[in-house]
């Protein structure tokens, strides 16, 4: 199956020429890049978070292949939708599904569901695509879709996503795709997601899963977040920085109503 895109045109330019040169002007070559094992990046319209993400992306080393794990904002298909096979097009490439490392994870979890559905609509990790395949034309997806998720759920997933990485030989990179507070102050969302970018950064997926439900922090992408920082913990993770934080009102000039975007590298 040959995932055609959804976004294309509205979050990131629509031909390959200008979705290139778009990517482009967002993207670092002056950064040095690490071996990180996770990520958090945002998922906005690119003229919005693109300066975000595009320093997360420019600041890790490419691997064979990047678990994506976005939340489920259309509400179709499983709680937990891993799609396992096919390929994913963009206007600029065309991106296989790691279906080895997907039959690897589907084996090690009964929360996740083999499911395309859930991905046909869905942004979240679609626009993660134009940076991953401007910088690497050969690496593979593993694309995972969140609509929900008690705690332990997220353990056990990240502990399913971990013990299947460990048992490859390629090298993987696992990337929460989610931006931060929705539709606050700029003030408010710059308070409330340095509670969160806190917990991330302190290794905390408790905490980040914890801090989020209790202030109530609009943080569409904290599940996948959490169960990324299970993953990275049991992998070996020892310490995460924040790349960039920004927000739409730096881009709009709206600092009324801002929607907060966050880079972060786990390693």
């Amino acid at each position: 199956m040959k995932r055609k895109p959804a976004v294309a045109g509205q979050f990131y330019h629509a031909t390959a020429a200008r979705l290139s040169s778009q990517v482009q002007q967002y993207v670092r070559t002056d950064l040095p890049r690490e071996n990180a094992l996770g990520a958090v990046c945002p998922h906005a319209g690119l003229i919005y978070s693109g300066a975000v993400a595009g320093e997360v992306y420019s600041r890790m080393a490419m691997p064979e292949t990047f678990v994506l794990l976005g939340p489920n904002h259309t509400g179709l298909g499983a709680t937990v939708s891993l799609m396992s096979q096919g390929e994913w097009e963009i206007p600029s490439a065309v991106l296989k599904i790691d279906e080895k490392l997907g039959r690897k994870v589907l084996a090690n979890t009964s929360l996740a569901f083999d499911d395309a559905q859930a991905h046909i609509f869905e942004h979240s990790i679609e626009v993660q695509l134009p940076f991953i395949a401007y910088l690497s034309k050969d690496v593979k997806i593993l694309p995972i879709a969140v609509m929900s998720a008690t705690l332990e759920e997220c353990r056990s997933l990240g502990g399913a996503i971990a013990k299947s990485i460990e048992d490859t030989a390629a090298r993987v990179v696992i990337v929460a795709s989610s931006d931060m507070s929705h539709f606050v102050s700029d003030s408010a969302a710059r308070k409330k997601d340095r509670l969160a970018i806190d917990r991330v950064l302190s290794l905390d997926p408790e905490g980040l899963f914890n801090v989020v439900r209790r202030e109530q922090i609009t943080m569409c992408g904290y599940l996948p977040a959490t169960i990324m920082l299970f993953a990275c913990k049991s992998l070996g993770a020892s310490k995460a920085s924040l790349v960039r934080y920004a927000t739409s009102g730096d881009v709009s000039g709206d600092y009324d109503h801002v929607v907060g975007y966050a880079g972060m590298i786990i390693s």
